[in-house]
């Protein structure tokens, strides 16, 4: 949301909104808005919502909303944030592109909540500009656009582009605008209303620890896994990672499985299968470039730890998302 903003209140924000976009993202970036209008007893912002057609827009959640216009109408704003879900670049058409870059042409502020910078990145308009995503789709992205910087915090304002990792990050992107906007006053009130413990920072982690992911504080074991998160392309071997952490490949076995109940040998194939899986439904890289990248030697071997691990090879696995063959 465009950080500059010096023209008259009501300020203008448009939410492009995408089949399958996620709820939880544009509720969490409209309610702060709305709240600071009422506690400050004047219209602050104002909002509005765009589809490609005009027509309403199912989300992720199958709830559907209708739009206020089509982005044909739309000529002018100061303000736009794309709103998407699974697989954004397989809804950039030509006509949508022209728009997106006539609006920044018009000195538009452009951005994403969650997968938006997909979009964005694929029109062209992200270069030169460190952007954030949702966790998962982080690796996906860099995938993609190796070119873009990228980090991992909840949200990122520029002065021309923002980006937030979506969900309730999309909340503290809208409190920390509010609190630069119209006072961190303000923006303290918004977030007591939402029940919203304190104001977070862009530093904030989108995640939890690690130790409390696995919900353990075994010192070894949680310095294990995050090895192997660290190398899915080009895994290491088991034995490395045992010297590294400082045990017997013996000793990491019964670790493994007194606190995971697994082996270290299906927790880094699910790790990398997991990897595979957000590649496989939010990119157009060809299946065998995501198997290289997840650490597979071959287009075999990944279809077979696919087939294994969810009953279908992967190109089954992409249709199954809605991802464009």
């Amino acid at each position: 949301m465009r950080l500059d903003y010096t023209g008259p209140l009501p300020e203008q924000v448009g939410f492009l909104l995408l089949p399958q976009f996620s709820m939880m993202a544009f509720f969490a970036a409209v309610e702060p808005l709305r709240i600071a209008n009422r506690i400050s007893g004047r219209p602050l912002f104002d909002w509005t919502l765009i589809s490609v057609d005009g027509e309403p827009v199912t989300a992720s959640n199958g709830m559907t909303l209708l739009a206020d216009r089509a982005i044909d109408a739309i000529h002018h704003l100061p303000s736009l944030a794309v709103c998407s879900g699974f697989a954004p670049e397989a809804l950039l058409t030509r006509p949508l592109m022209a728009w997106l870059h006539r609006l920044d042409q018009a000195g538009c502020t452009l951005g994403g909540l969650d997968t938006g910078c997909f979009l964005l990145a694929a029109a062209g308009l992200l270069e030169g500009e460190r952007v954030t995503l949702h966790w998962e789709s982080l690796p996906a992205f860099h995938e993609r656009f190796p070119a873009i910087p990228t980090s991992d915090e909840l949200f990122e304002l520029g002065p021309r582009r923002f980006s937030c990792a979506g969900g309730a990050a999309a909340m503290d992107m809208a409190l920390e605008v509010i609190a630069r906007r119209h006072g961190t006053r303000l923006a303290v009130d918004v977030s007591e209303q939402l029940i919203h413990e304190r104001l977070r920072s862009r530093s904030d982690q989108q995640r939890m620890t690690l130790a409390r992911r696995l919900g353990t504080h075994n010192r070894r074991l949680v310095q294990a896994v995050a090895l192997m998160e660290r190398h899915l392309e080009a895994p290491l071997p088991l034995a490395e990672i045992a010297a590294r952490c400082g045990v017997s490949p013996r000793q990491l076995q019964r670790l493994f499985e007194q606190h995971l109940a697994t082996t270290p040998r299906r927790w880094y194939l699910g790790l990398r299968l997991e990897r595979a899986y957000h590649l496989l439904t939010e990119t157009d890289m060809e299946v065998l470039a995501i198997g290289l990248a997840c650490g597979f030697a071959s287009g075999t071997s990944f279809s077979r730890a696919c087939r294994e691990r969810y009953g279908y090879p992967p190109g089954e696995a992409r249709r199954r998302a809605g991802h464009r063959p």
